[in-house]
């Protein structure tokens, strides 16, 4: 019982340490956009969380008795810890907090640890705070703030990465459509890990955003007490400054990953030529236009047996990339618009034809609306597989010409007046459907997952001649029919006197209402 109190007390403190430092930072507001901001901010953190634990490992040599080793690298990084030279650790910047060149010793400060730690090459923000003029006593309010945050009470919480998890979607909701291009909401995360399951090999994101799928499909290994040394994890995004999120957000979690050289576009410099991945996690942006010139990429490999995706829509682009870079055994799992579901435009009809005659169409998920903070886009989940052979190691059966569809549209729960998330059952209902269904119907899986059936408004596991009759339309709706109403025990004649009886009480209201107004208008000397 003690522990379950302190559980709580825990996360009604940091809950108060969250919204202290969101109001810290929107002082900010006003001389500096939140697009600009959000860099000054979660830069501070990860200050703070990294010279904690830079002053964690130095007690440590010294309660070993090794003094001598104290500002030797080596022995910082034997421990996953980055090495600080003194002008960049928060004792020497929060000392000097109330001077005016504060936002000098700050970028200083980070530009110091960047250059003395080789896997933060092009991560921390460069030169932002004295570019901005931010005004001195309000960063000084914001250090304070920063400066209670214990990093290291509480490693189990990862207390540090869920106040960056909780920035990283205050921003996307503060900043409207733009903020989607780095944040992709937690539920929608967490299911395609789920479905996934990424236990073992390597993963691919090539749209990583600030780094999301990859922080979460680390966190599922560790719930699912797997060894995170078996992921590999490559990534790839075009825009600067969500580049230096992505590796800021994994660098404050201890995860390694190669993200590229430099921020880069996918389809026109592709930094990992030869992957081929056994999971592949990604929300690409939606309905992207323009993304190539008429004469660009018309024969680039992999499209490689399939028409080139339409000039007017990376949809299919985005589709034919993963598809490339999936290993024969290897599954992905990615968030579209549902227009990608069944538009005809520009050839999209006949990719997607092709898709499905070559048998790469695993399962196919409707999501309901408002998941998003920054667009009302009706989006799907489309997961793709190249082997849908039966896999005894996996206990996986053979489902070689079927395909599952999941009208997840009714699920959901409004957390706000526009917001709605994915709750845990939801996740664990759609994630448990799809792995019943490929799963064999005896041993451990049936005992995990339960035996798959079809149901009427929810799940249909369809044939290929199914999907032909549809004309090789994706939409889940389409498969899965309308849910059976539970009779209530009610004639029929029953509640239409009821329903009679109702309908005359109302008119009867309502004509007793307007002889009132005409009443009142009459008084007002409106005949």
């Amino acid at each position: 019982m003690a522990k379950t109190a302190k559980a709580k007390n825990n996360t009604k403190n940091q809950k108060s340490i969250e919204e202290a430092l969101w109001d810290s930072a929107n002082k900010l507001r006003g001389t500096v956009e939140s697009s600009e901001y959000k860099h000054v901010v979660l830069g501070l953190i990860f200050l703070k969380f990294a010279s904690d634990k830079f002053e964690d490992r130095r007690q440590e040599l010294i309660a070993e008795g090794k003094e001598e080793y104290l500002e030797m690298e080596a022995f910082y990084a034997m421990k996953n810890v980055f090495f600080l030279p003194e002008d960049s650790r928060w004792s020497y910047v929060i000392g000097r907090a109330k001077q005016d060149d504060i936002a000098l010793i700050v970028d200083t400060a980070l530009h110091t640890i960047e250059k003395n730690n080789k896997s933060l090459k092009g991560a921390l923000p460069d030169n932002y705070f004295s570019r901005l003029n931010l005004d001195p006593s309000k960063l000084a309010a914001l250090l304070d703030t920063i400066n209670n945050i214990d990093t290291t009470s509480d490693e189990e919480e990862d207390v540090v990465g869920r106040i960056y998890e909780y920035f990283l979607g205050r921003f996307a909701a503060a900043e409207g459509k733009g903020g989607g291009e780095f944040y992709t909401p937690k539920c929608i995360v967490n299911l395609i890990a789920e479905m996934l399951e990424p236990y073992k090999g390597k993963i691919y994101d090539p749209a990583c955003g600030s780094g999301g799928m990859f922080v979460q499909s680390i966190q599922f290994v560790k719930s699912h007490q797997g060894n995170t040394k078996d992921i590999s994890i490559y990534g790839q995004e075009y825009t600067a400054v969500t580049y230096k999120l992505a590796k800021m957000n994994l660098a404050i979690r201890g995860i390694s990953a190669n993200l590229g050289d430099v921020p880069a576009n996918t389809f026109f410099k592709d930094q990992h030529p030869d992957l081929k991945a056994d999971y592949i996690m990604a929300n690409p942006p939606f309905n992207q236009s323009q993304w190539r010139e008429k004469n660009e990429l018309e024969d680039d490999p992999r499209w490689k047996g399939y028409l080139a995706p339409p000039t007017g829509n990376a949809n299919y682009g985005w589709i034919l990339h993963m598809l490339s870079k999936l290993s024969e055994t290897g599954t992905a799992g990615f968030v579209l618009a549902n227009g990608s579901m069944s538009s005809n435009t520009s050839g999209e009809g006949d990719i997607r034809k092709q898709l499905v005659e070559n048998d790469l169409v695993d399962c196919m998920i409707a999501l309901p609306g408002q998941l998003f903070y920054t667009t009302q886009i009706p989006v799907c989940l489309w997961f793709m597989t190249k082997n849908k052979s039966e896999d005894p190691e996996h206990g996986y059966r053979n489902r070689k010409g079927e395909t599952l569809f999941i009208d997840a549209r009714n699920m959901g729960t409004m957390i706000d007046r526009t917001q709605k998330e994915l709750t845990k059952d939801d996740i664990e209902a759609i994630a448990k459907t799809y792995h019943a269904w490929r799963s064999e119907s005896d041993g451990q899986a049936k005992e995990k997952y339960g035996e798959y059936t079809d149901e009427a408004g929810y799940s249909k596991a369809a044939t290929l001649d199914d999907i032909q009759k549809n004309d090789y339309v994706l939409t889940p709706g389409r498969y899965v029919g309308v849910a059976e109403e539970e009779d209530d025990g009610i004639l029929f004649e029953d509640k239409m006197t009821d329903l009679n009886t109702t309908l005359k009480q109302q008119m009867a209201e309502a004509e007793s209402l307007d002889a009132a107004i005409r009443e009142n208008l009459k008084l007002l000397g409106y005949e």
